[in-house]
This record gives structure tokens, C-alpha cells and sequence, in this order.
């Protein structure tokens, strides 16, 4: 790719960010619908888990995200691994607790768990974009 026109390569990485916005964004419109089509609000609170989500890799890790994925590692990238993990399992289960005690319908707990998806999709995707060093050269 580095024979490309910077242009090109330019117009490439903008599609990237092109579709990681709608990936986002779908996920936001779907979080919302959820809950004003069924005239309930209490699947918002997954919203909490979407925001405390990164906090352990902001405050404990920082920008170096390589080590998340290796084995070996010290106490802080441990609980890193712990909080995040914990994050993600509350994004799941807090609508599916919410199906559980007939707070929400079928429906709500289905735009819910797609908009869980459509987040994690457009997080890979996003690590994956930044780890390619073509974007850097134009």
C-alpha cells in the first residue's frame, strides 16, 4: 500500500473512519430505541457498563495496549484484564437480568444485546485500524 497516491491511501483510511462512525453510531440508535419503543428506560442503565468499560485501560494501562494480549504481565495489567472483563460480562447480564424479572420484553433485550454486539464489532475494529502504520505516511 505504500506505492498508493497519498491521496488514495487518504481516502482509504476516511472510509475507515467512515464505517467505524456508522458501526457507533447504529449501536447508539439501537441503545435508544430499545428503550422509546417499548416506553421503558431501565435498559439505559448498560449504558453505565458502556462508560466504565475503558476506565481500566485509561487509568492502568494507558497506550500501551500490546500487553493486554500477552500472558505475562504485572498486577495492574491483571486487574486491567479483571475490571474490563467484568465490564463486559455486566453489559450482557444487566439486560438479561432485566428479561429475567419481566422488566423489559423480548424486543428491548434483542436491540439491547445488538447494540452490545455492534459496539464490540466496531471496538475490534477500531484496534485493528490502529495497528496498521500505513494510515501514519500520508
Amino acid at each position: 500500500m505504500a506505492d498508493l497516491p497519498g491521496y488514495v491511501r487518504t481516502c482509504l483510511f476516511t472510509g475507515k473512519l467512515a464505517f467505524l462512525a456508522i458501526l457507533v453510531s447504529s449501536g447508539i440508535v439501537l441503545q435508544i430505541l430499545a428503550c422509546a419503543l417499548y416506553n421503558n428506560w431501565w435498559p439505559m442503565l448498560t449504558v453505565l457498563m458502556y462508560v466504565l468499560l475503558p476506565m481500566p485501560l485509561v487509568f492502568f494501562v494507558g497506550s500501551d495496549t500490546s500487553s493486554l494480549t500477552s500472558s505475562g504481565g504485572d498486577s495492574w495489567v491483571d486487574a486491567t484484564k479483571f475490571l474490563t472483563g467484568a465490564s463486559v460480562v455486566g453489559s450482557i447480564a444487566i439486560p438479561a437480568i432485566l428479561k429475567h424479572a419481566n422488566v423489559i420484553g423480548w424486543g428491548a433485550l434483542a436491540m439491547e444485546l445488538s447494540s452490545f454486539l455492534l459496539f464490540a464489532i466496531a471496538i475490534v475494529y477500531y484496534l485493528q485500524i490502529s495497528s496498521d502504520d500505513d494510515y501514519y505516511m500520508f
